[in-house]
């Protein structure tokens, strides 16, 4: 049985200092190197998107075509591209569009999401087949399918693909929501919070939404990287962010047509969109070992 989480404060205050949860997520993150190489890797991704105007040497828009497409070197450690722009600043200047994406469009979804798998899993009856049919109805297209059609319908720009994706992508936190809410509304704790009197939003936000967020959040961090992965790829063909916007998709798609001989066009923006993908899939499976109890090792 899912314990209330008043409950579960108090009993927190009460641990020993080397049981408290702080001290077992370090412990467990200790034993998972792969969790801590994630936390590195998105934790480096965000100082250099939020460092970028002064990481980055030079403007990424400003052009060269004295000296386009020249190779990786001491001045341009990444080299130029096809116009002549300096390929590591737009890479930095990158790293900003896509994490502010990424934490971006999961919030929104995952808000949206919650809200209504609460309410189907609350209410139950017709709310709850209303709201599982339109889920269905969004799960029986392929995402990114979906959110090209989306994206070209409100016209191909960065705003436009971020807006379709999050369209995509919340029906996934519905049903996770609406299962975790079907389990825990026949709880003991529900029920006596009705018989004190409790109205049925204070027992949802302070009881049962809490005790509901754990796979949510897992969900939500393994979910960061496959929106990076769609956005990126709505660039890549054209319904994404638009020339000459620094975003990784787009500069892959730029550089494809000279991957011959001047790989490092899109090379280096690939490079990025594996690493920050990997940082999040890696964080997103400790995070489901360290909150799934029987996965959890307290050793």
């Amino acid at each position: 049985m899912s314990t209330p989480t008043w409950i579960r404060r108090s009993a927190t205050r009460s641990l020993p200092p080397d049981r408290a949860p702080a001290r077992v997520a370090w412990r467990a993150l200790r034993r998972s190197p792969l969790t801590l190489t994630g936390l590195v890797l998105i934790a480096t991704f965000v100082l250099v998107a939020t460092a970028a105007p002064w990481l980055a040497p030079q403007n990424p828009l400003a052009q060269d075509l004295a000296n386009r497409l020249t190779g990786p070197s001491p001045a341009h450690p990444f080299g130029l591209d096809s116009l002549g722009r300096d390929v590591y600043s737009r890479v930095i200047y990158g790293a900003r569009i896509s994490v502010v994406s990424g934490i971006a469009v999961v919030s929104t979804a995952a808000t949206f999401g919650v809200t209504a798998g609460t309410v189907a899993g609350w209410l139950g009856g017709w709310w709850d087949e209303v709201m599982m049919r339109l889920t269905d109805m969004f799960l029986a297209f392929p995402s990114l399918i979906l959110a090209m059609a989306i994206s070209a319908i409100l016209r191909p720009s960065l705003t436009n693909a971020l807006i379709a994706i999050a369209v995509t992508s919340w029906p996934t936190y519905a049903r996770v929501m609406r299962a975790q809410m079907l389990t825990l509304r026949t709880r003991d704790y529900v029920e006596a919070a009705r018989a004190q009197g409790a109205r049925d939003v204070v027992i949802i936000v302070r009881h049962l939404i809490p005790n509901a967020l754990a796979p949510v959040f897992v969900q939500a961090t393994l979910n960061v990287g496959s929106i990076i992965l769609i956005s990126a790829g709505l660039s890549f063909i054209g319904f994404g962010a638009q020339p000459p916007t620094p975003e990784w998709g787009l500069m892959v798609s730029e550089g494809r047509r000279f991957l011959t001989d001047q790989w490092w066009i899109a090379t280096f923006p690939a490079l990025m969109i594996l690493l920050l993908v990997l940082g999040f899939n890696l964080v997103g499976d400790g995070a489901r070992d360290l909150l799934d109890p029987r996965l959890r090792k307290l050793g």
